[in-house]
């Protein structure tokens, strides 16, 4: 097994070490990048938030500089997924995360802890632009919903051929993918004759929506993680 990671530069490191201990070959190719919006939220906004959920170790560590390390103490905090939740735990906070089976914003939601929120308010932390289906379910059981959107995805500057014939003399046959729009990038990277290539590679992804996508854009050896952390990517590889 030859293992591709794909995350954004410097999120990498965790797999790197756990794959450098089992003697599992690697590369890191980044299949997004991510910046800093100018997005700001006030302390007075802040102070009046009952809920702050955050969607991925992005938005944590991105927020953790707007506020200069400084998390707002009255809040109950909630993490989309283990590794959110580990983000946050960085900074000494207590987050009510996805389900161990459902490392996913459908798995947070499921939470009893979310289920009675009616006049209850909730800012969002994100990346520009991502999914609306948390807001829309929070806003339905009565909750009042805003987004702070800390960062933005841009798709790294890569010459295709280039990239794939590395890929392909090292002989990479595994590809670890942690959200859709990396596998997007991904399947749009690779040129049509070498999809037959990229079929034949063991795509992991971290949710079942992402499998579904994975799927729909013609591959077929997927294993589902249930997770973006470490520790579920080091399972479906059977490490």
């Amino acid at each position: 097994m030859k293992v591709l990671l794909t995350r954004p530069q410097g999120r990498n490191q965790a797999m790197e070490e756990q794959l450098s201990q089992r003697d599992v070959a690697y590369l890191v190719t980044p299949l997004l990048a991510v910046i800093e919006t100018n997005e700001s939220m006030s302390h007075a906004t802040l102070a009046h938030t009952d809920n702050l959920l955050f969607i991925s170790t992005n938005a944590v560590d991105f927020a953790a500089t707007k506020l200069n390390n400084s998390f707002p103490q009255h809040c109950r905090y909630f993490a989309v997924g283990q590794a959110t939740a580990d983000s946050l735990a960085h900074y000494n906070i207590q987050a009510i995360s996805s389900p161990e089976e459902s490392q996913d914003s459908e798995g947070l939601l499921s939470q009893p802890q979310l289920r009675d929120v009616d006049k209850q308010s909730f800012i969002i932390v994100r990346g520009l632009g991502g999914r609306e289906m948390l807001a829309e379910q929070l806003a339905l059981r009565g909750a009042k919903v805003n987004y702070w959107q800390v960062y933005q995805r841009v798709i790294p500057k890569l010459n295709a051929k280039q990239t794939i014939q590395q890929w392909q003399s090292f002989g990479i046959d595994t590809i670890v993918v942690t959200s859709g729009e990396i596998l997007s990038n991904l399947v749009d990277l690779v040129p049509k004759e070498l999809f037959a290539w990229l079929r034949a590679c063991h795509i992991i992804v971290p949710s079942h929506r992402v499998e579904l996508q994975a799927k729909a854009m013609g591959l077929s050896h997927i294993t589902n993680a249930n997770g973006a952390n470490t520790q579920a990517i080091l399972t479906s590889l059977a490490l």
